[in-house]
Order: structure tokens, then sequence, then C-alpha cells
């Protein structure tokens, strides 16, 4: 790519980019929602659920990890309607018009979906230490658990943008998203996978939320990864890349058709 060309490409992605984040300005109430969620998910396990649940340690130290994976669920499923919303409403067909990189636009919005998962991770983790929550995190493992959330939420920003590519309707969109939301209840991120039934155990051992969970949970409250960390890291990294691919090539495909 001449530098003309790699010049264009950057300027195309800083416009789209704008473009997502200036709608998510309009739609606060999605943000709203995104965070408010979460916020009442921690409250109810914390205050209603917590005292019979026996963790070997205080339920929100145990309970705050997953609860912030939750949150980027919550967050990117906001990204896979605001794609189909584009695909669906004519915008597409407008840019074909125009000499703008089709990359572009799903750029825009898994950067605006990272930019809100940022602001509400930061808000439900701020929370979680009003009501309890009691880190043991030295600087290094801070930024290990924020490399990895990042990369985690990278990474589903883009599987949602792929589903929301393939979506007929924002509704369907939302309902192909659905399974973001449901897959970390059959993790370990609100009890020990130990206490699961035997027919459930495998599946929550060996799907992707369970090692990130459990290392964010061993980079914050210092009770130590198990080699969770290669795993996690591994399926994040598979994931962004399965996902990115998927997305781009599907976005083509449309946008040409």
């Amino acid at each position: 790519m001449t530098h003309d060309g790699f010049g264009a490409a950057v300027s195309d992605t800083a416009t789209m980019i704008d473009r997502s984040i200036r709608l998510t300005r309009r739609n606060v109430d999605t943000l709203f929602v995104s965070i408010l969620l979460p916020l009442l998910m921690m409250a109810l396990f914390v205050y209603v659920f917590g005292g019979a649940i026996s963790t070997g340690t205080e339920y929100i130290n145990y309970v705050v990890p997953g609860i912030l994976l939750l949150t980027t669920g919550y967050g990117a499923s906001n990204t896979a309607m605001a794609v189909a919303d584009d695909m669906t409403t004519g915008m597409i067909d407008r840019l074909r018009s125009l000499p703008i990189r089709s990359f572009a636009v799903l750029t825009g919005h898994v950067t605006a979906s990272v930019a809100r998962n940022a602001i509400s991770t930061a808000i439900v983790l701020l929370a979680s230490l009003a009501m309890g929550f009691r880190p043991d995190a030295g600087p290094l493992d801070w930024l290990g658990a924020i490399g990895l959330l990042l990369l985690y939420v990278v990474a589903l920003s883009w599987l949602a943008a792929a589903l929301g590519v393939i979506a007929k309707s924002v509704e369907s969109a939302s309902t192909l998203s659905f399974f973001m939301l449901f897959v970390p209840y059959l993790s370990s991120a609100f009890v020990q996978v130990e206490t699961m039934p035997a027919f459930l155990r495998p599946i929550s051992e060996h799907q992707p939320i369970t090692p990130v969970i459990e290392t964010v949970r061993g980079f914050l409250t210092g009770t130590g990864m198990n080699g969770t960390g290669w795993i996690a890291l591994a399926w994040c990294t598979g994931l962004f890349l399965f996902s990115f691919t998927l997305a781009t090539v599907l976005f083509r495909r449309r946008a040409r058709g």
C-alpha cells in the first residue's frame, strides 16, 4: 500500500470511529443499560445469593471478575445491533458511492465498543469497591488483568460485528448476540466449577470464558492462575483472529451484494 493509500485508510477509519462514538453519545440510554444490568446482577449475587454460596473467600472477591466479563458481553451485544442497523437501513448503500474502505465501518463500531466497555467496566469496578471488593493486586497484576480484558473485549466486539453483519434486522442481531450474555453463566463466574452437576462440569471447564475469568481473578485477588493464563491468552487471540476474519469477509460480501 502506498503512503497515500495508507493515509486514506487511516482517515477513513478515523471518520468512522468518530461517527460511531457520536452515535454512542446520542444513545446514552443504551450505554446506561449496559452499565445498570451488570450492577444489578452484582448486587443480586452479592446481597441475595452470596451468603448461600461458599467459595472459600469473601464472595464479592470471587464474583467481581465474572461480573466484569459479563459487563463486556452486554457492551458487545450493542455492537451487533449497531452494525445490523447500518446493514439494514441503507447506510452501506450510501457508502458504496464513496471512496471509503469497507473495513473502516466495522473498525469504527469495534473501537466505539471498546471505548464503551472501558467506561462501563471502570464504573462497575468502582461500584464493586464501594460494595466491599478488596483486590490484592500489584501494578503488574493490574496491567495483566487490564490487558487480558482489553484483548477479550476486542475479540468479543469483532464477533459481535460479524453477528451484526449476518443479521437480517436489529432484533435478530439482539437474538444472535444473546449467547454472549448467556455463556458466562456456564462458567466459573458465579460458582466454582466443582459444585456443578457432572454433565455441566466439562462444558464449564473447557469453554473460553472460564480460563479468562480465572486468570483475571488470579491477577486481581492474588489467588494464582493455576496455569490458566496461557490458555486464556490463546482463547482470546484465537477468538480475535477468527472473529476479525469472519466479520471482514462477511461484510465485504454483503457490501458488494
